[in-house]
């Protein structure tokens, strides 16, 4: 991803595109996996870990990343793939994750969708957590 990108990504979701915010979306896009603050952090070696950190929760205050804990308590933030516009109100790239419990690793699974589920009257689901644990093919 080309700065441009990260540029429209973050203008579309109503953030102003920083150099810290461009680097840390471009990390996101680039990354096959959701990833860590410690992992961003390490790869970001010239950000340090509150700046990637105050990046992350903006991101994910607008919707343009999701944080989902991965099996172990630790949280980890994907670059949301839902087209972000003026009047977006929410998550709409609800999707599943698998953590593999013998190598730790979390991967996307964005063609399998978390399960349409009937919540009782009042209540407005605005993102969901929906990790699958086991073994990954590599393990297996």
């Amino acid at each position: 991803m080309v700065n441009k990108e990260a540029e429209e990504i973050l203008r579309k979701g109503g953030v102003s595109p920083t150099p810290n915010r461009i680097l840390v979306v471009r990390e996101l896009a680039a990354a096959n996996c959701p990833l860590s603050l410690a992992e961003l952090e390490q790869r970001l070696d010239t950000l340090d870990k509150s700046s990637v950190f105050r990046v992350l929760t903006l991101l994910a205050s607008r919707d343009l990343v999701h944080a989902l804990e991965d099996g172990r308590g630790i949280a980890k933030y994907e670059l949301c793939q839902a087209d972000h516009s003026d009047d977006f109100a929410g998550d709409d790239d609800l999707h599943c994750h698998f953590y593999c419990t013998e190598c730790r690793r979390t991967f996307c699974l964005p063609d399998l969708k978390v399960p349409d589920l009937k919540v009782p009257e009042g209540f407005n689901v605005r993102g969901a957590n929906f990790m699958l644990k086991g073994i990954c093919p590599d393990c297996g």
